[in-house]
């Protein structure tokens, strides 16, 4: 009797072994199967074979053995024009806003042309002679963040001259759900083209599909549009990024708090740039009530800091646990409360805030102490109806 209980057991622990192995082995086979668009030249090679090619990336344009895609191409004896580069340059240094050059790849010879400063969209001349435009950057799934925006003038640009754009897909580090005040049209720039809410849950790839079947794009025009999937993605699974996406995201933790802490940029307060902790911190002079302490400096992301040389009070978020899947308010309302500056406004006077908000709403809520819950309700209904379009352009599942 006591023989046979003993033998169930041992039978019972093996199934149970053998159930948990399953589990982690099919987990562990959907990260090992898992590609980007570039890292699938057996899918696009073929389209591109014997044309004459443009391509916009960045220094985020890997494949998984870290070949950089140009390089690969060129190796692949493919025809590149030109090298597009977007805000931060084709290497990725520039700080924001700075205005990138035009200019040479020292490695492979190919001209590279800024699509940022006053040529945001390509031109006709820029464009002549290529068949297909080739774009792989690794977005972070924010409106104001400007590469969906070149993504949505080079399609603008390709379908009012007849060329292909070719979308090669990365995972978005913010897929998987909707968050934010929805774009209004009077707000409309270049760190928000279309009326998505700040957070908008679709890879690079998907949000060029929505923004070409919508037709948002000047007049309605529609690009011949190409998406090479990733294979074995899922949106709310969280994938290693390669390489930062601009200098002053360095890491997964400032990506995470990015759609968060952007909004101080349109304030009195920096979000650490010019530190070690770019979007990982928070402070300004004035809010001396705040525990954590900071001095911004000239950096290498950062050559003339907001604050630039000022002791900062804030709080440091560097150790932050929570994988946001949601914006969190508590800071920039925190901070509001804490300002104390009879000279200078917190909310910037060109009202940057609204711009990145993509109204002046949330503004106005946050003046007039509505609480965090009170303005995120007044949201819903937008972000309901952004929903109905965004399930018509979603390829990957959950």
């Amino acid at each position: 009797m006591n023989l046979d209980f003993k033998i169930k057991n041992l039978l019972l622990i093996c199934l149970i072994f053998l159930g948990l192995f399953n589990q982690y082995y099919s987990q562990t086979q959907v990260t090992t199967d898992f590609k980007t668009g570039a890292d699938q030249p057996e899918v696009y090679l073929p389209l591109i074979k014997g044309k004459t090619i443009g391509v916009v990336t960045n220094q985020t344009g890997l494949m998984n053995d870290r070949t950089h895609l140009v390089d690969f191409l060129v190796k692949n004896n493919v025809k590149i024009k030109s090298i597009f580069a977007p805000e931060h340059g084709f290497r990725g240094d520039a700080d924001a806003g700075e205005k990138v050059k035009n200019g040479v790849d020292v490695k492979t010879g190919i001209p590279i042309v800024s699509l940022y400063g006053n040529n945001k969209k390509p031109t006709p001349e820029q464009l002549h002679g290529i068949d297909i435009v080739v774009f792989d950057i690794q977005d972070v799934g924010v409106r104001f963040y400007t590469y969906i925006s070149t993504l949505s003038y080079l399609m603008e640009a390709a379908a009012e001259n007849n060329i292909e754009v070719m979308v090669l897909d990365r995972p978005n580090p913010h897929d998987g759900y909707t968050d934010g005040p929805v774009l209004k049209k009077k707000w409309t720039s270049f760190v928000g083209m279309h009326e998505v809410p700040v957070v908008y849950g679709l890879t690079i790839g998907e949000y060029g599909k929505m923004v070409n079947g919508e037709k948002w794009l000047k007049n309605g025009v529609q690009a011949k549009f190409t998406l090479v999937m990733m294979k074995n993605y899922h949106k709310k699974e969280r994938y290693a990024i390669l390489d930062k996406p601009s200098p002053n995201l360095p890491n997964d933790q400032s990506i995470n708090l990015y759609p968060s802490l952007c909004f101080f940029e349109g304030t009195q307060v920096s979000v650490g740039r010019g530190t070690d902790l770019p979007f990982q911190i928070y402070g300004s002079p004035w809010t001396t009530n705040l525990p954590y302490q900071f001095i911004p400096k000239p950096n290498f992301g950062a050559k003339d800091p907001f604050l630039n040389g000022k002791l900062c009070y804030g709080e440091d978020l560097s150790n932050y646990s929570k994988d946001l899947r949601e914006l969190n308010l508590e800071w920039v309302i925190k901070a509001y409360k804490n300002y104390k500056n009879p000279q200078l406004d917190f909310f910037l006077k060109n009202l940057w805030f609204d711009t990145l908000a993509g109204t002046d709403e949330l503004r106005k809520q946050i003046i007039a102490g509505k609480t965090i819950s009170e303005i995120k309700a007044s949201w819903k209904s937008d972000l309901d109806k952004f929903e109905q379009i965004r399930t018509k352009y979603v390829v990957y599942e959950n």
